[in-house]
C-alpha cells in the first residue's frame, strides 16, 4: 500500500490512540505509571464490554471495554513501501557495529509523525530496542538499510527481507473476534481490574510483530 494512502486513510481517533499506546510504551513512562498495561495476547472469547485472553506467557485475564476503548488493525504492507521520509517505529537487536537489526518495522500514518520519537530499550525480545524517527537514506535491494534520525540522534537500521513491515489501520470491535491476536493497552485499577485504552488487532489472524 503506498504511503499516500496510508495517510489518506488515518483518522484523527487512530491518531490519538497510536499516540497514546507510544506513551505507555515508552520506558520512562513505565516508570512513572505503574498502573499502564500492555498486554501481547490471542481472544479467547468476547462477551458485552469485556473480552478474555490468553496472553503468550499464558495467563488468563479479562479485560474491560468502554465506549472510549479505541480498536486499530495491524496491517502488512511491502518492505518497498518504506521510503526516504516515512516516519516509522523498529523494534530491532543491537549490533556490535553499532547498528541495529530490525525485528519488524512499523510505518506510521502521516498524521502520526512524531509518535514516541526517540531511541529507548524495549521488551520484545531480551536486549531488543525500539527507535521512532524519520527516515533518511534507503539503500539495498532485496534487504535495506535505512539511517533514522530523531531528536537528538540517528540510528543505522538493517532490514533483512523476511522482516515483517506493518502499518495501522482504524478498526472496529468486530475485529474482536475469538483467536485474533492482539496488542492490548489499558490500565489497572487498585483492585486489579484491567480495562482497555487500545486493541490492536492483527488483520487476518496475523501475530502483530511488535
Amino acid at each position: 500500500m503506498p504511503s499516500h494512502r496510508i495517510a489518506r486513510r488515518a483518522l484523527p481517533g487512530l491518531a490519538a490512540a497510536i499516540l497514546t499506546g507510544a506513551i505507555l510504551a515508552s520506558a520512562p513512562s513505565w516508570a512513572q505509571a505503574p498502573n499502564a498495561v500492555r498486554v501481547r495476547a490471542t481472544i479467547d472469547a468476547v462477551a458485552g464490554d469485556s473480552v478474555t485472553l490468553t496472553t503468550r506467557a499464558g495467563d488468563k485475564m479479562i479485560v474491560d471495554l468502554t465506549p472510549s476503548t479505541t480498536v486499530v488493525e495491524i496491517v502488512p504492507i511491502k518492505l518497498e513501501d518504506i521510503k526516504p521520509g516515512s516516519f516509522i517505529g523498529s523494534a530491532a537487536m543491537p549490533q556490535a557495529d553499532g547498528s541495529q537489526k530490525a525485528l519488524e518495522v512499523h510505518v506510521f500514518p502521516e498524521s502520526m509523525r512524531g509518535t514516541g520519537e526517540g531511541h529507548r530499550p524495549f521488551d520484545l525480545q531480551p536486549q531488543s530496542t525500539m527507535t521512532n524517527g524519520t527516515v533518511g537514506s534507503v539503500t539495498g535491494t532485496t534487504s535495506r538499510t535505512l539511517t533514522v534520525t530523531y531528536q537528538g540522534g540517528e540510528k543505522t537500521i538493517d532490514v533483512p527481507p523476511n522482516t515483517p513491515v506493518v502499518t495501522y489501520e482504524p478498526g472496529t470491535r468486530a475485529l474482536l473476534t475469538p483467536g485474533a491476536h492482539v496488542i492490548l493497552m489499558g490500565t489497572k485499577a487498585e483492585d486489579g481490574k484491567i480495562t482497555a485504552t487500545r486493541i490492536s488487532v492483527g488483520k487476518g489472524g496475523m501475530v502483530p510483530p511488535m
